[in-house]
């Protein structure tokens, strides 16, 4: 069973993607990890984002291990990592990572923005998790400001905007929603009718009942 969640940032399709995971007992991964994690060795390695032979080589040297990492939380290597997303290569290279661990028994839950449209089109069940861009500006405002970043709400959102426009206008897996995905909108939604209206829709899709 593969679950591909697609959507925008602090659409809370990452939240999302961890609680279903843990309901179904499946293995999760946030996709977003693996390009953070690349930006983050570039970095190490005093190396450009833009550069691509060295941003490929950090994504076929990719250490599983250390996805765990808090450092990778950051805002400042998430919008490193849009920038290292955009270059087909690294895509290319984390490509078989994704599927294999989609491949795991007895399922998997993928969440990022190019799952269901190109890691996982054959995926059994397909979510696109959005929300209005001002409700997840909020959100990672919220988020920021509590664990005492110093971050205001007007450059939250103006960098919210910023990767909508990176990660939908790159050539290479641009976001989309895929043809065949359940869209579900967060906008007035806690994380718990969240978690609800998403395993509902997952289960009328693989035909459980409650």
């Amino acid at each position: 069973m593969i679950i591909a969640i697609d959507g925008p940032a602090a659409s809370g399709k990452g939240t999302l993607a961890r609680r279903i995971a843990a309901h179904f007992g499946y293995q999760c991964l946030d996709t977003g990890l693996l390009y953070r994690a690349v930006a983050r060795d570039l970095r190490a390695a005093e190396q450009p984002l833009d550069n691509v032979e060295a941003a490929e080589w950090a994504a076929r040297s990719l250490d599983p291990a250390t996805l765990d990492d808090i450092g990778l939380r950051h805002p400042g290597v998430g919008e490193a990592a849009s920038v290292v997303a955009k270059i087909p290569q690294v895509r290319a290279a984390l490509l078989a990572f994704q599927r294999d661990f989609a491949a795991q028994e007895p399922g998997a839950v993928l969440d990022g923005r190019d799952i269901g449209t190109v890691v996982c089109p054959n995926a059994d069940v397909k979510l696109f998790i959005n929300a209005d861009v001002e409700v997840r500006a909020r959100r990672r405002f919220e988020e920021l400001s509590g664990r005492g970043e110093p971050v205001t709400y007007d450059r939250v959102l103006e960098t919210i905007k910023a990767r909508d426009a990176r990660d939908s206008g790159r050539a290479d897996a641009p976001m989309s929603i895929a043809a065949d995905a359940l869209l579900l909108d967060t906008t007035n939604l806690d994380i718990e009718a969240a978690f609800d209206a998403a395993v509902g829709l997952i289960k009328r899709k693989i035909g459980q009942q409650d």
